[in-house]
């Protein structure tokens, strides 16, 4: 058995939790304590974010898609393989090591999607990108923590609760789409999109591309405005 290896660390802007990234062979894997946030081998849920999300915006002109969590990459290479040439995809990373890792140690993970002129990184609190943001964005796809139910940070939950919503809802151009990434269900989540005015559908997919692997829970709302 090929041992982990712990490559760097880094802390959390405004928390006192501590990110590890580790490498064994080929594969990474990123940590908070035990808690393991991603690995390099399970995509498919981040790649099904981004591609049920896309989806929704076919036909649109030149498409400006907000992503909330850099990660691994896997949402930002997905959302670029479905978007037009005239599309403008922002992503917003806390914290800064994690765009160091994907330049760096993880480069051959990324495969240069860092490099795509259609992207923006802004390294940033993306819930105060959000506020700040007025009928700016055609979609929000949020991948920050564990999901509503927060893990790394207990300040993400000011994205999910009733006025995160409402700020994501301000921020989205007309139709526009919010797409939230979960490990798990949580049926609670879904009567407050409802109630903050996103017509809702719940989808379960695999954390795995080839279909294996635990099951995570992507929402679809779409505003009505």
């Amino acid at each position: 058995m090929i041992p982990w290896i712990e490559l760097d660390s880094a802390a959390i802007p405004g928390e006192t939790g501590t990110l590890r990234l580790k490498r064994r062979g080929d594969e990474f894997s990123i940590m908070l304590g035990a808690n393991e946030l991603m690995n390099s081998r399970l995509s498919g849920s981040e790649e099904a974010l981004a591609e049920l999300s896309c989806a929704r915006l076919a036909g649109r002109k030149a498409p400006v898609v907000l992503i909330g969590g850099l990660g691994m990459g896997f949402t930002l290479r997905a959302a670029l393989a479905v978007l037009p040439d005239d599309a403008r995809v922002v992503v917003a990373e806390l914290v800064p090591a994690v765009v160091k890792w994907a330049r760096g140690e993880m480069a051959a993970v990324f495969k240069g999607s860092l490099d795509d002129p259609r992207v923006e990184i802004h390294t940033g609190d993306v819930a105060i990108l959000i506020g700040k943001s007025k009928s700016a964005f055609d979609a929000i796809l949020l991948d920050v923590d564990n999901g509503p139910d927060g893990l790394t940070r207990a300040s993400n939950d000011r994205l999910y609760d009733a006025g995160g919503l409402g700020r994501s809802g301000r921020a989205l151009r007309p139709g526009g789409v919010l797409a939230v990434w979960s490990s798990g269900p949580d049926p609670r989540f879904t009567a407050r999109m409802e109630k903050a005015g996103f017509a809702t559908e719940v989808r379960t997919v695999r954390a795995n591309a080839k279909r294996r692997g635990a099951k995570h829970v992507i929402w679809l709302g779409v505003g009505h405005r």
